[in-house]
């Protein structure tokens, strides 16, 4: 089923770019007025490194910009921002990732504001489909250190998988209808759902009822006949298997799916 215009336009009006979300690196924590400090990977190594996994599955903007990535940023802390050397290599899995140095920024309009140093992964989500699950592992180095980040079975594609007869595509008022978190080993922390009416103004949070991975939402009875937006959305912490060149690692694993439904009585 196609998505009407109006359906695009009133999903963008309530934040659709959630993919965004992802790209908000900026700390505004004090930076001792603007100061920027180039700095080794052995003078981060009593930070923060935190991790982030995007899987935004967005109906209106599939391909928007880092919609699917893993991003891993040192964390700010009081004094001058960090800003990485230029020796600093980072890859995932043995692939090159981006690097953004970091340091003081005027985003925001905040002059002392910090830019986190960090390397993120723009991933094929296509390709993470067709490949069986595994960890990421994710290396920093330079002259000074070795960073390295083991998440296991992080490198997996997400997905809200319906169950029973039928599609997801032509929804009944009054019916329940159950969605299982792939994949089925992980279990997500609390799914969020919200159904968003053709032309609607506001999106409706429905209330779920959630079993490990598997999700049930129940179509309202008051429900409009209508073409609506049903968009699905959870996190849940990564295993870290290794953490080494740092104090701690920390993050989370995100993913939200969108369905185009026809509500039927």
């Amino acid at each position: 089923m196609s998505l009407p215009v109006s359906l695009l336009l009133s999903r963008w009006n309530v934040g659709g770019i959630r993919a965004l979300g992802a790209l908000v690196s900026l700390s505004l924590v004090g930076c001792s007025g603007g100061e920027t400090k180039v700095m080794s990977l052995a003078e981060l190594s009593g930070r923060t490194l935190t991790y982030a996994l995007t899987d935004v599955d967005d109906e209106e903007t599939p391909d928007a910009q880092g919609a699917h990535r893993f991003t891993v940023s040192y964390s700010v802390v009081d004094g001058p921002c960090s800003r990485f050397a230029d020796d600093v290599t980072a890859t995932l899995n043995g692939q090159p990732m981006t690097l953004v140095p970091g340091g003081a920024s005027d985003v925001g309009g905040r002059a002392d504001a910090c830019e986190n140093s960090r390397a993120y992964f723009n991933y094929d989500p296509g390709a993470w489909s067709r490949e069986p699950v595994g960890d990421i592992t994710v290396q920093l180095q330079d002259a000074t250190q070795t960073v390295r980040l083991v998440l296991q079975g992080a490198k997996a594609k997400r997905r809200f998988a319906f169950q029973g007869e039928g599609t997801p595509d032509k929804l009944r008022v009054g019916q329940t209808y159950t969605f299982l978190w792939e994949p089925a080993s992980e279990v997500p922390g609390p799914v969020s759902v919200v159904l968003m009416r053709e032309g609607g103004r506001a999106p409706g949070t429905l209330t779920a009822t959630q079993e490990g991975g598997k999700v049930g939402i129940t179509i309202p009875t008051t429900t409009p006949q209508a073409n609506h937006l049903l968009s699905l959305e959870a996190s849940l912490a990564g295993i870290v298997r290794e953490c080494s060149g740092v104090a701690s690692c920390d993050g989370t694993i995100f993913h939200s799916e969108d369905f185009v439904i026809a509500v039927v009585p």
